[in-house]
């Protein structure tokens, strides 16, 4: 018996019933897929129809950073030291070019000096960010930048275009202080997030530079303005297309700054300097504003601008003169002479009598021989200033011991930094039986009195820079107020007051008095200083105090050396007008192996006459005096001139 399949033998009502409920299923689910598209179609044309535009936009448009133009450095007159100055330049991108090697053998054909810099520009090519420009060459000249626009249809992913950069007009004449700019690097970004901070993104722009040392790196965040930003239709690839002006957002400049430096007498130290090394500082004695702050030799800043080239970098680095050093605020070095007036008012202070005589034959005695340049005879203080009179001050040191010297040095303003707005500087040393305890000789931490006769003459461990020289000189020429130095005139407009109070000096007036007399006899005839001193002014005057400070000891009978290293340094501080002083100054010539008065002193006079001349009120004065100024301004001076080598700076066996 056969039996049929079970589907044969259903109901026909029942598989239509079936049929019907797949088909309601299907549809339901198909017409829920319909409510829901539309409803997403909905929401997407009509709720989200603003966003996806949006987004469609930023899609289209980009903004690429423009950087700020640097805010301005200006000297007190409004003599631009630091500017801006366009320049044309060369970029490559390298999401644009076909093949990058090819392209910078091309550029290579047309600008001959990139082919030294290839790996250079491979490697911040490939650090770029996509689609961003990186530099191959800045300042190109006219020729060079219209033979690249020439051959650009055969350069894909190269542009050249105009942008500002950095320039310093005055050379090296300003570049310790005012410092310079360069590219930022990873210790730049590293250093905002240490902070915390996100690094700025115009930190990554290849126009982009910071500031590296002096003004330029203590004011970065004043100078480098606000960034703006070109709104730049892009296709899909990235490539600009077109530029929105109408919605682009110039950038901000910088804020500017006006020193306190007068450009005229800031070059003319560093003129005077030739081939020497050294510093020199002025500062008006009755505010403290600085006036010239100079170290030779100097350095070209705007080289840092475009890179320096490593050869030209080591080559600095490797002079024995040091020009990328600092020698105004960093270099310190012992005064010699020009310390023997605090010697002298540390012992008023303790109440010496200025017109005590001291027999000078010639040295003096303790446990060993000090030697005096001279046999000076009977001295007071202010002939023993005049002469720089060894035997005079070692005498007061010995009798008043290290620590009454070391309480007016800092007051004069030694072994400290001043608030002046930038870095670098270095305290030097002033020493004392507390500094000498925690370092000791020979263990004990004993002040040993062989100390003594050295430090009374600017000596020993002592050690000063050329800016406090300078206050120190403002000091005692004003003879009142602590001066404090200032160097930021204004930021934006805005005056800045110096950045600590000014105090009156602690001194009786007449004290300071009796030193400024010595140091008026010092240029005077018979002085140390007197011969090179001379300003050729007539009765406007300069007083000062000429120093040599031993960079070896003599003692053993070691004869002087032609060898740079080993000659001594010279060194003079000055003021003047004499009857009403303005403007004070020191100079440092560092292995010069002449007297600060040979050395020292030519070159302070050339730089305060510049500084006189300039000064309406004292011009004034010299013409209505009927004075004209001779081509030789030291032709009256008198023939006398005396030395003012210091004696053999003690060792360790002279401490017993």
């Amino acid at each position: 018996m056969s039996s049929e399949p079970s589907i044969l033998s259903r109901d026909p009502n029942e598989r239509q019933g079936s049929f019907l409920r797949r088909t309601l299923v299907l549809g339901g689910l198909t017409t829920l897929g319909l409510v829901g598209l539309t409803a997403r179609l909905g929401q997407l044309q009509v709720v989200q129809a603003q966003e996806y535009a949006t987004l469609a936009a930023a899609n289209q448009f980009n903004y690429r950073l423009v950087p700020p133009p640097r805010g301005l450095i200006k000297d007190r007159n409004g003599v631009i030291v630091a500017g801006n100055r366009p320049s044309f330049r060369v970029l490559v991108v390298r999401d644009e070019t076909k093949d990058l090697d090819q392209t910078l053998d091309l550029l290579g054909q047309l600008l001959p000096d990139t082919v030294d810099r290839r790996r250079a520009i491979i490697r911040d090519v490939n650090a770029a960010p996509r689609f961003s420009p990186v530099p191959v060459k800045s300042d190109l000249s006219w020729e060079e930048f219209a033979k690249v626009n020439l051959y650009a249809n055969e350069l894909p992913g190269v542009m050249a275009d105009m942008h500002e950069a950095r320039f310093y007009p005055h050379g090296g004449a300003f570049a310790h202080v005012v410092g310079y700019v360069a590219k930022p690097n990873a210790e730049d970004v590293e250093a905002f997030r240490e902070r915390g901070e996100d690094p700025p993104a115009i930190l990554f722009n290849p126009g982009f530079r910071i500031g590296r040392q002096g003004v330029e790196k203590a004011l970065e965040d004043r100078l480098r303005g606000e960034p703006g930003g070109n709104r730049v239709e892009v296709d899909a690839r990235g490539r600009v297309v077109g530029e929105d002006a109408e919605n682009s957002r110039p950038p901000v400049p910088g804020a500017e700054v006006v020193l306190t430096l007068d450009a005229d007498i800031q070059n003319k130290a560093l003129e005077v300097f030739g081939e020497e090394s050294g510093s020199c500082v002025v500062m008006d004695v009755r505010n403290g504003d600085i006036l010239c702050m100079v170290s030779a030799p100097s350095f070209d800043p705007n080289l840092f601008v475009g890179g320096v080239p490593t050869a030209v970098y080591r080559a600095w680095a490797d002079y024995e003169r040091r020009p990328l050093l600092d020698k105004a605020m960093t270099g310190v070095f012992a005064p010699g002479s020009t310390f023997k007036p605090v010697t002298g008012l540390a012992a008023l202070m303790a109440g010496a009598n200025p017109d005590r005589r001291i027999t000078c034959n010639g040295a003096y005695y303790l446990g060993r021989r000090f030697a005096c340049h001279a046999t000076h005879g009977s001295q007071d203080m202010r002939d023993a200033i005049k002469n720089s009179c060894n035997v005079y001050f070692m005498t007061l040191a010995v009798e008043i011991g290290p620590d009454a010297i070391a309480d007016v040095a800092r007051t004069m303003g030694f072994g400290q930094t001043f608030d002046i707005g930038i870095g670098g500087q270095k305290p030097g040393l002033v020493p004392d039986r507390d500094w000498r305890r925690r370092n000791p000789v020979r263990g004990d931490g004993k002040w040993y009195p062989g100390e003594t006769p050295s430090y009374g003459i600017g000596q020993g461990a002592l050690t000063v820079n050329a800016l406090q020289l300078a206050v120190y000189t403002s000091r005692l020429a004003n003879g009142r107020k602590a001066v404090q130095p200032r160097l930021i005139k204004s930021i934006g407009g805005e005056e800045q007051p110096p950045a600590a109070a000014v105090k009156d000096l602690p001194y009786d007036p007449q004290m300071l008095a009796v030193l400024r007399e010595g140091m008026n006899r010092v240029t005077d005839v018979g002085g140390t200083g007197a011969r090179n001193s001379q300003l050729g002014l007539g009765a406007v005057r300069m007083a000062g105090k000429t120093g040599t400070a031993q960079t070896r000891n003599y003692g053993d009978g070691a004869r002087r050396s032609n060898v740079w290293t080993q000659k001594d340094h010279n060194l003079f501080i000055a003021y003047a007008p004499i009857d009403e002083p303005r403007y004070a100054v020191s100079v440092i010539v560092q292995h010069g192996g002449m007297g600060g008065g040979t050395a020292g002193a030519p070159r302070a006079r050339e730089v305060m006459k510049v500084a006189l001349l300039k000064d309406p009120e004292i011009r004034r004065r010299i013409e209505q005096a009927g004075f004209a100024e001779t081509e030789d301004a030291g032709a009256h001076a008198s023939e006398a001139l005396g030395t003012d080598a210091p004696p053999p700076s003690p060792g360790p066996e002279a401490a017993q």
